[in-house]
């Protein structure tokens, strides 16, 4: 066999090899675009209330999401990354964990730190950049959402280490996109966590762009949930469209990590029907009419809302009894954020250190003076 022959068969092989791990990560999936169950064995215990919970959680965030890009148009919202679409995989995965559970989020994922506890008119100041926004009430287990694309897997590494040294039994969860899994720090967290067995959950939310970047030209990968295997960590594809596959797959994940088995990285098949935010991103520039069209039929909400009804426990009154109570909340809550003192220098300056250094006490005593007439 000359060199050229030889050349050829191993890059065939190692084909086949990749073509064999991509193979296991096969999308897992419990309810079809009908909203009906095609996989029994992988369905989770889950009552019928809880059924319906979840699905006025995500109803209730999808009309958070149009108010909130509509609060942002008038001027009355700052930064805003919108969220219709990707309720299955944000809220179903929150809601498999316990309050002691720790999120530490993106950038879009202020609806999960919203049904940990996060008081609503909190998340309008984040989005506007008020610095109460940022704290936290005490005994709501979240930090708040990272700008840094990816750096929260390194917070969420050293979070669930130290749980484990506490012996506590909880978990560390934390997302990214498509995008975030070409990041350094993707990889050092996941690798991390797994070495030391940390009670970390890492979710991939794969949307199909970052920004305006296909995900098939992120990484050569088949799959995200690949990328488990070089930090020897399980790592699950979901549907990231149906709520019960989501919500199965955090369950466990969560069961393992507390059981001291260590991280999953799971990644959700999803899809954002706005753009990447409100900051002047036009996903018409590289998305087709056709793509929105297929994943508008995938919509979370239309499969979960088939389903239930089907169970007969969901109905139209139902649903408008959440729309008009998430109406009401969103309200009442950008009312209070707008009656919250307004942000100062100074406040920012106090905020930034414990001790303040020289150079900031006497900005500090300048600013004091200017803010005092």
């Amino acid at each position: 066999m000359n060199m050229a022959s030889k050349t050829k068969k191993a890059t065939f092989d190692k084909q086949k090899q990749f073509d064999a791990i991509a193979s296991q990560f096969e999308t897992v999936q419990i309810l079809n675009e009908e909203g009906e169950v095609v996989n029994e064995a992988a369905m989770p215990e889950i009552s019928d209330e809880q059924l319906k919970e979840l699905m006025s959680r995500m109803v209730y965030t999808r009309i958070l999401d149009q108010r909130s890009i509509s609060l942002n148009r008038q001027g009355r919202l700052g930064f805003y990354a919108p969220t219709a679409g990707q309720e299955a995989s944000q809220i179903a995965s929150q809601f498999a964990l316990e309050k002691e559970d720790f999120i530490l989020p993106g950038y879009r994922d202020v609806p999960q730190m919203i049904w940990h506890g996060l008081p609503l008119y909190q998340a309008f100041l984040f989005s506007r950049g008020h610095f109460h926004g940022n704290q936290i009430p005490e005994g709501v287990n979240v930090i708040s959402p990272q700008i840094i694309i990816g750096a929260q897997y390194i917070q969420a590494a050293g979070v669930a280490l130290g749980m484990k040294k506490r012996n506590a039994q909880s978990v560390a969860i934390t997302y990214t996109g498509d995008g975030g899994a070409s990041q350094g720090d993707f990889y050092e967290g996941i690798n991390f966590a797994g070495a030391f067995k940390a009670p970390a959950i890492f979710i991939v939310q794969n949307n199909r762009f970052a920004i305006s970047t296909p995900v098939e030209k992120q990484s050569a990968a088949q799959t995200i949930a690949q990328k488990a295997v070089a930090a020897g960590i399980p790592g699950i594809q979901v549907d990231g469209m149906d709520p019960l596959a989501v919500y199965a797959a955090v369950k466990d994940a969560r069961n393992r990590a507390i059981n001291g088995e260590g991280p999953t990285l799971i990644e959700t098949l999803t899809y954002r029907y706005g753009p990447h935010t409100m900051a002047g991103d036009d996903p018409t520039r590289y998305r087709t009419e056709d793509l929105d069209n297929e994943w508008e039929r995938k919509d979370p909400l239309v499969r979960f809302r088939k389903y239930l009804e089907k169970k007969g426990i969901w109905n139209e009154e139902e649903e408008n009894k959440v729309i008009e109570q998430a109406k009401d909340d969103i309200k009442e809550a950008i009312k209070r954020a707008d009656e919250q003192p307004k942000q100062k220098v100074t406040d920012l300056i106090s905020n930034m250190f414990e001790e303040l250094p020289n150079n900031l006490r006497e900005q500090m005593e300048i600013y004091k003076e200017k803010e005092s007439k």
